[in-house]
């Protein structure tokens, strides 16, 4: 389970996330809804710890997030919204060296490694330095080295954005299969055909704050309106500009 408690984020006069209170439940899989620059990135590195929030705190499984850093990383697989890895590893190098981090043996580390390189269509690349991997190629990667330790909860950040339509049905699918087995998962996006598919419920977050959320059929009670994702997404965002205008 994932909560937010007033979480916020500001910078002098400037509210990056304005209080967020939201609860995920386990299993669910959440999507996380923003143009670019609405807080979307800023509310997932208050999340992993990265930065530290200027009002409330979010707790994974019972753990404050800032307060309790490695009790929640062993709970987490966390990709970012651009993967960076050591150029001179090899592929099958980084993700052995992220399950010993997690303290798995080395055989072990070795055997998991083998299995998401084949899950992910990495087998050969395996053995390429990441400094010649496509940016498709290290979201793989990235998504390889979330998933090595078995998280209960996935925390991703625009994880099919710059993938080709077959990467990027692969990896939505592998999505469906995590939470099929019970993980949680918190995904941002702006990519909403994905969100559509996917996703249980659906956040909306506009300059900050969050405008929206529930089930897709939630949200088009709230927005008054039938139509798709896209449709119900550009008439709240709208109707939250025009309330900031006024």
């Amino acid at each position: 389970m994932i909560e937010f408690h007033g979480l916020a984020k500001t910078y002098g006069a400037f509210d990056a996330v304005k209080p967020l209170n939201l609860t995920v439940p386990r299993g669910e899989l959440f999507g996380f809804l923003g143009p670019n620059g609405a807080g979307k990135t800023t509310t997932i590195r208050m999340m992993m710890g990265i930065l530290v929030p200027s009002a409330g705190r979010v707790l994974i499984d019972g753990y404050d997030c800032h307060a309790q850093p490695a009790e929640v990383k062993r709970r987490v697989g966390y990709l970012p919204d651009t993967p960076v890895f050591y150029d001179y590893l090899r592929g099958r190098e980084i993700l052995r060296f992220v399950a010993e981090m997690h303290g798995y043996p080395r055989a072990e580390a070795a055997a998991r490694s083998a299995r998401l390189l084949a899950e992910f269509g990495l087998e050969e690349a395996g053995e390429d330095y990441a400094v010649n991997y496509s940016l498709g190629m290290k979201k793989r990667l990235g998504l390889a080295c979330a998933l090595i330790h078995d998280p209960a909860v996935l925390i991703l950040d625009e994880p099919i954005n710059g993938l080709d339509p077959r990467a990027s049905r692969d990896v939505q699918e592998l999505l469906l299969a995590a939470a099929a087995r019970g993980v949680t998962i918190f995904v941002s996006t702006h990519l909403l055909d994905m969100a559509e598919k996917l996703c249980d419920r659906v956040g909306i977050i506009h300059r900050g704050q969050l405008v929206a959320t529930g089930t897709l059929d939630d949200i088009r009670t709230e927005a008054s309106t039938s139509g798709s994702l896209e449709d119900v997404f550009l008439k709240i965002t709208d109707d939250a500009a025009a309330d900031d205008g006024r």
